[in-house]
């Protein structure tokens, strides 16, 4: 195991600090990107029905700082936004993402779930996802699949010109695929995240730009976890905090971005704090 891990922080640090690369870096003072904020889990998923095109117009509506969503693969390689393994939760459809294809997919309801008003929402594609997205906030992409994945997802995210703003959050074996397409691409480790301890120092080791810390996990160490981070370039998002409390001890613990299901009471919280809403640029 000790023989894997270093060979992984080698393979990482030959990237180490890649937040700093020419081509971001211009694209993140092109649109003015923002160094804290609220994280919209799923996009506005209290209201509207998770990963689909509404509640991410929602978020964006609201002002949020960063977008989350999840990636699948179908059967017939299509990449598309669903976290669960199966359509069963939130669709009227059955069967795994990865044994049905994009047509079938296509013809499912993906909102009525959630409410009426939602009758016939789609479940979209990653392309379509990045295209309604607006340029300067962040796209936390998490990835559910491997270096098959990795190396689809980073391949669109090139395409329609999202390398300075998309996050790719996976583990080692999809970033692997990620970095076979473009070495500048943002990753957030998530391996390891059992053990904050041993987590945060491969993050750091690895040369990764995000880490995402959990809830309630060794958060008493939290604010001396984020200062090593910090040091070495690494912005936190934090999964998850629903309170104002929460919300204003992570923030002056020195988080980046909090994820949260109640995105317009902590968008408020966070304006309180003098964390603005975002102005929204498309070009």
């Amino acid at each position: 195991m000790k023989t894997y891990n270093c060979l992984v922080a080698i393979f990482f640090l030959t990237n180490s600090f890649v937040i700093f690369s020419q081509e971001k870096t211009l694209g993140i003072e092109k649109y003015n990107m923002p160094e804290k904020g609220i994280c919209a889990h799923r996009g506005a998923n209290q209201t509207h029905p998770e990963n689909t095109i509404a509640a991410f117009e929602e978020a964006v509506r609201l002002g949020a700082h960063m977008i989350e969503f999840d990636v699948r693969m179908t059967k017939d390689k299509k990449l598309v936004i669903m976290h669960d393994k199966s359509v069963d939760r939130t669709t009227n459809g059955t069967g795994l993402v990865s044994e049905l294809t994009l047509e079938d997919i296509e013809k499912l309801d993906a909102g009525s779930w959630k409410s009426k008003i939602f009758i016939n929402e789609k479940v979209p594609t990653l392309k379509e996802t990045l295209q309604m997205m607006p340029k300067n906030i962040w796209l936390n992409i998490h990835l559910k699949g491997d270096e098959e994945l990795g190396e689809a997802t980073a391949k669109v995210l090139v395409s329609e010109g999202r390398v300075h703003q998309g996050v790719i959050a996976c583990g080692y074996n999809a970033a692997k695929g990620v970095k076979k397409v473009n070495s500048n691409i943002f990753i957030c480790n998530m391996e390891r995240q059992a053990n904050r301890k041993e987590y945060v120092q491969e993050t750091i080791q690895g040369g990764f730009s995000f880490i995402q810390l959990l809830n309630k996990r060794e958060d008493n160490t939290i604010a001396d976890d984020v200062k090593k981070l910090s040091k070495s370039h690494i912005m936190v998002n934090y999964y998850h905090a629903e309170t104002d409390e929460e919300i204003a001890n992570l923030f002056d613990a020195g988080v980046n971005f909090i994820l949260t299901n109640y995105l317009e009471q902590a968008l408020n919280m966070a304006n309180s704090l003098e964390i603005k809403r975002v102005n929204y640029k498309t070009d």
